[in-house]
């Protein structure tokens, strides 16, 4: 936690007396914390934040300044429904960050998970659920209704298409536009996103054992080497890797690739 010059609720800080504040939550002047709003035991909110509910954020964030959280989504359809956002433990959320609530068309809830960072000017749509561990680097826009495995990594100026998946473990480079789902591990990069191999080093500092990767490259050969559709890239999968538990992952995206697949 940042030292600051104030502990508890800042006396130029707004907050609605129905908000709902826990212990040793820290909020900085000029900020605004909505009714509908509950903030888990010491969360930090740093100055000119927005927190605008339905909205839940747990344990131990910090959310810089000049973020607006749980604002109203910028669907057309939205026409004032009861919608959440819901924000899991130990989250950094830096500057000028906009985070949405979700739409009745979907589930009528934005999540984020445990975790996460969050950097500067990062944009989650409405209805997207964000997993645990995730990098999104500064400028990483997503649209409506995607969704973050854990321990992806979205680089600096990232674009992520409507509906899409990003699979756990995957990395996206810098400036990528992922228009189809990217699956559990890839690489992937460019405009349109194309797939460059497995995440082999971010893989590695996770602690995945040698035998494991190599199992995994030869999984992701199957998908992108041997000239096979999605759906028979699966049933190759599940025949030959039912004993590589890492390798589930990988199939689960590809079954719920809707979109299709980057290639």
């Amino acid at each position: 936690m940042a030292t600051n010059d104030w502990s508890g609720v800042h006396p130029q800080a707004i907050v609605d007396p129905s908000a709902k504040l826990a212990d040793n939550v820290t909020v900085g002047p000029w900020s605004y914390i909505g009714p509908g709003v509950e903030i888990g035991e010491g969360t930090e909110i740093l100055s000119h934040v927005v927190i605008k509910g339905p909205t839940v954020i747990g344990r131990n964030n910090r959310i810089f300044q000049f973020s607006s959280i749980g604002e109203e989504c910028q669907d057309k359809k939205y026409a004032g429904e009861l919608t959440t956002l819901v924000i899991g433990d130990d989250n950094v959320i830096r500057e000028n960050c906009t985070i949405h609530r979700g739409t009745i068309q979907d589930r009528g809830e934005t999540r984020i998970g445990n975790g996460n960072l969050l950097m500067a000017y990062v944009h989650v749509a409405h209805d997207c659920i964000v997993g645990n561990h995730t990098i999104l680097a500064n400028c990483a826009t997503l649209a409506g209704h995607v969704s973050v495995g854990d321990h992806a990594i979205l680089g600096g100026g990232t674009m992520v298409h409507q509906f899409c998946h990003i699979g756990p473990h995957s990395m996206a480079a810098g400036g990528s536009i992922a228009l189809k789902d990217i699956p559990a591990y890839v690489m992937a990069s460019g405009q349109s996103a194309q797939p460059h191999g497995m995440n082999v080093e971010g893989l590695k500092r996770r602690g995945f054992a040698k035998d494991t990767l190599l199992s995994l490259r030869r999984a992701y050969k199957v998908v992108y080497r041997q000239g096979l559709t999605t759906e028979q890239a699966i049933e190759e999968l599940e025949r030959n890797f039912a004993d590589v538990p890492e390798v589930l992952p990988l199939i689960d995206s590809l079954k719920g690739a809707d979109r299709g697949i980057i290639r």
